[in-house]
């Protein structure tokens, strides 16, 4: 790769890098990410959620007024006695503060009486600003407050945080495992506190943690969406409905249930369907249990390998073949996909589009520079053909395509010019090469000047003799007039070049000139592997002959040329005194002395 195309493509990588990392790419990937990643696996049916639904709603009245009263009788119900109750219950409703003493005290015997409940407790974050050393430093994730449950009941059971903090993107993606308080007390989630005395009902060790940011945070690769968990409503467990026998040694949830209580949320595996709170504890719990983690790799690892591969793929989409860049770009992109998800059963966590959408954007921007570099070459070789074929040819190859490289031609009718230069060879004999040479081109791009000027077909340079012809590939309705008028410009500007070259080599020459009219097939003539455009034919042959008879700065014509241009130039018959080789007595061959000044 040269490197100019190296300096840009490092320019491309590092703007496509750096807006990655200032999150453009975001709430794509996080959602292409989480379509991918989560996926819904059964579980045990070791975890049940007694939820306040519609149901208990209309059966109770407005949640406010029994809550206290109905999550102790529903603790009551389920804890029948040691030999048969729940192994843990999770209880997501914080109650903050005191209200009826009766209730209050109901509620708190009855969490307290097997110790197997677990009750909420809610931080609040802000921002503090606190001096250290001589300067400032901002803790954007401060607990600025921390709701726990009235006393009786915070003594009588242990408390966890039910805090969910939504990403960016408004998803529910992580479970934050713990919450540090000022005092740097840590306070366990529900969840983590729900599967480790489920652990020890068991007598088992407590789980292992999952990997977790500075913050408290872990990425929650869910098993369920929503309403995947078995749920009962609250209604059915205290009119004995679903028995207390079947919660015996389970997990139960207890929470909202209902859309009124706004305890829900869009989360990571399913972003249409709002999952329940108490759902949301439910996946982290069961995951806490399998102790089925995955870390996520950190961003600035993962943009140092987006930065080598978009590298590599701009240096590959510059300089390699359409084909091979398309071939690469989808092995490229789908490769890096299908290894995303391997990682991720892994125990990995990559950002799956950061890779497809950058190399995608290269391979776009590649296609674009080939097309224009495609169009320079086109462009840079037509230029250059054009020195050696007439413009006019080079279009109709351009246009056809392959069918203009076809063998064969039409019979057309044409006017066909051969101009030949007089006394060139005597010239040769007295001037050194590099001045004949000199010369030679002087004349012939002369020649070519007045065919092209007047919209001839340059056909060949044979020496110092050209062939010309008008009316093909492109019809030409007065393609006489233009042929003479090409053969006029000849002369008129021979002349000019012979004093020039008279003063500056001491030698001249002329033209001799023939033109002549009619039918001829004209297309590509030769091999398929080495053809000409050109015109073969009794026209072509007659127009030849009248070329090598015609004196110096002399132009003959024929009777079919006269008849065409008859009252728009001057002509003198020469009779039958000129003998064309391979003509019949009788031919006539004029020369064309003048167009006339209105050429039509």
């Amino acid at each position: 790769m040269k490197g100019r195309d190296f300096i840009i493509s490092c320019i491309i990588v590092v703007v496509m890098v750096f807006l990655t990392g200032v999150g453009v790419l975001d709430r794509p990937d996080l959602a292409v990410s989480d379509a991918l990643y989560q996926e819904r696996v059964a579980t045990d049916g070791n975890i049940v959620i007694i939820g306040i639904d519609q149901k208990a709603l209309d059966a109770y009245g407005p949640y406010q007024q029994w809550s206290r009263e109905g999550i102790a009788r529903t603790l009551e119900t389920l804890n029948v006695s040691e030999e048969c109750r729940p192994a843990v219950i999770g209880v997501d409703i914080l109650f903050s503060g005191e209200s009826d003493e009766e209730e209050d005290k109901r509620l708190a015997e009855a969490a307290g009486r097997y110790g197997n409940v677990i009750v909420a407790s809610a931080a609040q974050y802000g921002i503090d600003i606190s001096e250290v050393d001589g300067g400032y430093r901002m803790d954007a994730f401060y607990v600025s407050a921390f709701g726990e449950p009235y006393q009786a009941l915070k003594e009588a059971t242990e408390c966890a945080h039910i805090n969910a903090m939504l990403d960016s993107d408004g998803i529910l993606r992580h479970h934050l495992l713990f919450v540090r308080l000022p005092d740097g007390e840590e306070v366990d989630s529900m969840a983590l506190a729900v599967a480790n005395r489920y652990r020890r009902s068991r007598g088992e060790t407590a789980v292992l943690e999952p990997p977790t940011d500075r913050w408290g945070f872990w990425y929650l690769p869910y098993c369920g969406e929503p309403e995947d968990f078995y749920a009962v409503s609250m209604v059915d467990v205290l009119e004995g409905e679903v028995p207390a026998e079947y919660f015996d040694d389970k997990i139960v949830l207890i929470g909202p249930w209902a859309a009124g209580l706004q305890d829900a949320y869009f989360t990571a595996i399913d972003h249409a369907r709002q999952m329940y709170g108490v759902e949301y504890q439910a996946n982290a719990v069961q995951v806490l249990l399998w102790e089925d983690y995955k870390r996520e790799v950190g961003d600035g690892v993962q943009l140092a390998i987006l930065a080598m591969i978009l590298l590599l793929a701009a240096m590959v989409f510059q300089r390699r073949s359409l084909r091979f860049s398309t071939i690469f770009w989808i092995v490229l992109g789908g490769g890096f996909v299908l290894s995303c998800i391997g990682l991720y059963r892994a125990g990995w966590v990559l950002h799956v589009s950061w890779v497809p959408v950058g190399v995608t954007i290269l391979y776009a921007g590649g296609i674009v520079l080939h097309y224009v570099r495609a169009a320079r070459e086109r462009q840079a070789v037509t230029n250059t053909f054009k020195r050696y074929v007439a413009p006019e040819i080079v279009a109709k190859l351009l246009k056809e395509g392959k069918d203009a490289l076809q063998l064969g031609g039409n019979m057309t009718e044409i006017a066909v010019l051969f101009v030949d230069v007089r006394g060139f060879t005597t010239m040769s004999e007295k001037l050194a090469p590099p001045q004949v040479v000199a010369i030679l081109n002087r004349y012939l791009t002369l020649i070519s000047e007045c065919i092209l000027k007047n919209g001839g077909t340059l056909d060949k340079f044979v020496g110092d003799a050209a062939m010309a012809f008008w009316g093909a590939p492109l019809k030409d309705e007065d393609a006489v007039m233009h042929a003479a008028r090409a053969a006029r410009d000849m002369v008129a500007g021979s002349k000019a070049l012979c004093e020039e070259l008279s003063e500056q080599y001491g030698q001249t020459v002329s033209f001799g000139i023939g033109i002549h009219f009619g039918e001829a097939v004209v297309g590509n003539i030769g091999s398929p592997n080495r053809m000409d455009y050109t015109a073969i034919g009794d026209t072509v042959n007659t127009a030849a002959r009248l070329e090598a008879n015609a004196p110096g700065g002399t132009i003959y014509i024929s009777r079919a040329v006269a008849d065409a241009l008859e009252g728009r130039v001057k002509t003198t018959s020469l009779g039958g005194t000129v003998k064309l080789k391979g003509k019949t007595e009788g031919f006539e061959v004029l020369t064309l002395d003048e167009i006339m000044e209105n050429e039509g």
